[in-house]
């Protein structure tokens, strides 16, 4: 123990508190991913009821929040985080990519990128649509938004629900939104995007329903078989796919610092494996990614927190209609196309979600779709800050 100012200081105790929230978020992770893989393997009636409204994964997210939650525990800060970020998710990406075929990437096409984009300028432009239509009832809107200069903080959101963290840190230095605003943006974001998430994961299962309702006959073509097998030569051809993913993960954590960056070229990299090579295990790499994806969200959950939340509420109801609106474009323009409804919720969290919840939540429709889902994603990264300079530009042209 150290002495400071007279008093006796057990810097030792802080050490380890530290060591034991570590070791708590990676049993609580670990207890997570086992029962999510049990709950989505169980066939008991009464679950099989409760994942019609819920998918299994959906629960990777809430379980860590629960605990944290009811036993006071702040998880935001222990090293799992910046693994997940590190190792987790790039594997994650390599296994995914590496799954997609050109011929699956052909037989989707176009359509699901033209729903993405027009969710992408929905973010970007509807504000300037709602203000308008909102002046029509009220001038609040106009005065808190123009006067009191919350755009400055809302166009950081243009950057977080399109291309990320990073996009958005660039987009409040453009718009000279201040500190204490951006704190208040980004609580606000956070919770947004944390209920979007549930509602995104409730909406993908329904789906079909939506197909059959709309008339729009797109099916699902199923590419990789459901089942692994490991036997004889299926074993070595497994083993010498896990090593080449496991070298490129640990090649890229050592030579390539840019998160975006290295996503990029682990998604390259992992598309021209899984075509180029034949021994290639595709449906191993599908399965693997899957459980990786549980993974992530489970950490993701460690980080929930729907606490010190304020805000004007005139903000705040401008922010959930313009986050529904952005659905609302998305799923028109996907009956325009006659595509699958299942693009929507995965076109919305590629732009809002963003590189771990979109294919998360494609996981709960079709596993073969979140290749798909992570290109999506990826695009949204790379668009998201000239999207907000788009929002920033008009904001300042208008008003």
């Amino acid at each position: 123990m150290f002495t400071l100012v007279g008093c006796r200081f057990p810097i030792w105790s802080l050490l380890t508190r530290a060591v034991y929230m570590e070791w708590i978020s990676i049993f609580l992770v670990g207890f997570t991913l086992l029962s999510v893989i049990f709950i989505e393997r169980v066939k008991i009636p009464f679950l099989k009821k409760i994942l019609e409204w819920m998918p299994a994964i959906l629960f990777a997210y809430i379980i860590p929040a629960l605990f944290t939650h009811s036993l006071g525990l702040d998880l935001s800060k222990v090293s799992l985080h910046a693994v997940s970020k590190d190792f987790i998710m790039p594997l994650a990406i390599i296994f995914v990519m590496s799954a997609l075929s050109f011929k699956q990437l052909k037989a989707i096409g176009l359509r699901p990128i033209l729903v993405f984009v027009s969710g992408s300028a929905a973010v970007a432009l509807m504000p300037f649509i709602l203000l308008g239509s909102f002046k029509l009832f009220s001038g609040n809107f106009h005065t808190i938004i123009i006067d009191e200069e919350y755009w400055r903080g809302l166009v950081t959101m243009v950057g977080s629900w399109i291309g990320g963290s990073t996009s958005q840190l660039i987009l409040k230095e453009l718009s000279g939104c201040s500190e204490q605003m951006f704190l208040v943006i980004l609580v606000m974001d956070n919770v947004l995007v944390n209920i979007w998430t549930i509602i995104m994961f409730q909406q993908i299962k329904k789906s079909d329903s939506f197909n059959r309702w709309l008339g729009i006959d797109d099916p699902v073509v199923d590419f990789v078989p459901d089942k692994v097998i490991l036997q004889n030569s299926a074993l070595s051809r497994a083993i010498w796919t896990l090593s080449i993913c496991f070298v490129a993960v640990g090649l890229s954590y050592f030579f390539i610092p840019s998160f975006l960056m290295k996503i990029v070229l682990l998604s390259v990299l992992g598309l021209l494996l899984g075509n180029l090579l034949s021994f290639w295990h595709h449906s191993l790499m599908i399965r693997g990614g899957g459980y990786l994806i549980i993974l992530i969200m489970a950490i993701l959950g460690l980080k929930l927190n729907f606490e010190h939340f304020s805000l004007p509420l005139i903000v705040l109801l401008f922010s959930i209609v313009w986050l529904v609106s952005h659905y609302v474009i998305m799923l028109l323009t996907a009956y325009l196309f006659k595509l699958n409804m299942a693009w929507v919720p995965i076109a919305s969290m590629a732009n809002v979600g963003g590189i771990s919840t979109a294919p998360a939540v494609t996981k709960a429709y079709n596993e073969e779709w979140m290749p798909h889902a992570i290109l999506l994603a990826i695009l949204s990264m790379v668009t998201g800050t000239y999207w907000g300079m788009l929002t920033i530009y008009l904001f300042q042209l208008l008003y």
